[in-house]
């Protein structure tokens, strides 16, 4: 079981299970249905957090955001150079790294379709460190699903223009507008 490889027992699996549906719950709330009391709860809490299997992510919710999203499969011959090519794009939220045909698959949000296109094209499409480059446009979720976006970013500043922090070429950082 999952449980099991990460080391933690069938409450802490309940009290995991009550958070991921209702993350609102007090902690006495959870209590209650766990049926032990609010200090071993607040223990538990804190000991799956400190494990790391525990992670609060605040964001935006992309079933029903109205941005693009998209996920770009990329092989490329240097993949550290690529993630931080992600880490410095406010537009690429986040990345994968993958065994198989694809080294990396990248998370992205941008107002539209043709913003995407043009950052993928500058960062990806034009490096020759890059050998193949795939985006899908996600059209929806099954369930909800957060991602984290720089809020502080004006909808023109997830735009492409021809300077930009992560390639000198598409600006997307503010401090640069």
């Amino acid at each position: 079981m999952i449980s099991e490889k990460i080391g933690i027992d069938s409450i802490d699996c309940q009290i995991m299970d009550l958070i991921q549906k209702a993350p609102n719950l007090t902690h006495t709330e959870i209590a209650t249905h766990v049926n032990r009391s609010q200090p071993t709860v607040g223990m538990r809490i804190k000991k799956l957090e400190k494990l790391g299997v525990l992670k609060y992510q605040a964001g935006i919710n992309i079933k029903v955001a109205d941005l693009c999203f998209a996920r770009i499969e990329l092989q490329t011959k240097n993949p550290k150079k690529a993630i931080e090519i992600v880490k410095r794009c406010p537009s690429m939220i986040n990345a994968l790294r993958l065994s198989g045909d694809s080294t990396l698959s990248i998370f992205m949000a941008g107002t539209n379709l043709k913003v995407l296109d043009s950052i993928v094209n500058v960062n990806f499409r034009n490096n020759p460190d890059v050998t193949k480059v795939h985006m899908d446009i996600i059209e929806d979720v099954v369930n909800d699903f957060v991602l984290p976006i720089d809020l502080n970013l004006k909808s023109d500043q997830l735009a492409f223009t021809k300077e930009c922090c992560c390639c000198g070429e598409c600006r997307c950082h503010s401090d640069l507008i």
